[in-house]
């Protein structure tokens, strides 16, 4: 615990909403579920960009995973740009298992291979999300990135973490925080 009257865990939960004006472009227009915050640094979900050229049934394929049961149209998202071999799960915590981290209220994220034999067999939690990667930032990198515009953060709900309706969520998490997107301009004006 850091003597901080600002708690270094206040993001945790919450949603990262990139700016217009975003420098980077693997972040542009992206919503991001936030996992972890402390003095070691942050990582996070992307939760509204899914990767087009690799399916579920592809990904249980690789894996050695049974396709043969029925399943659900499940979309594979990037995660972000750090280890994009690696798999998450956030998803309700009415699947919870030994590697499991409860986030937040309602969110919980696993990153074991069982899980996704669960969500093939139709036995996995009831809303998921699957990214490859992950948003990951050094320690005070991202409250640098805050101070200078790059982000802001809301509070997270189901449908914004969980729903298909990917091209609407940046607009969206825009809209619970009161900004009607199509007023900002990308770039910061100077008097």
């Amino acid at each position: 615990m850091s003597g901080n009257s600002l708690d270094d865990s206040y993001l945790v939960g919450q949603l990262l909403v990139a700016m217009p004006g975003m420098q980077d472009e693997r972040f542009a227009r992206t919503v991001i579920y936030m996992c972890a915050h402390n003095a070691e640094g942050a990582m996070g979900l992307v939760v509204n960009r899914a990767l087009d050229a690799l399916s579920f049934p592809d990904l249980l394929e690789q894996l050695d995973i049974d396709t043969s049961t029925a399943m659900e149209n499940v979309d594979v998202h990037f995660g972000g740009p750090v280890e994009t071999g690696r798999g998450f799960v956030l998803h309700s915590p009415d699947y919870l298992q030994e590697g499991t981290m409860v986030v937040a209220d309602g969110v919980a994220l696993t990153a074991t291979v069982e899980i996704l034999r669960a969500i093939a067999s139709g036995n996995g939690p009831q809303r998921h999300l699957l990214a490859l990667g992950y948003a990951g930032w050094g320690p005070g990198q991202l409250d640098s990135e805050i101070k200078a515009n790059g982000w802001l953060n809301v509070g997270a709900d189901d449908g914004l973490v969980f729903d298909t309706n990917l091209n609407t969520k940046w607009d969206r998490a825009m809209g619970k925080l009161g900004i009607d997107p199509s007023m900002l301009s990308e770039s910061a004006g100077h008097a």
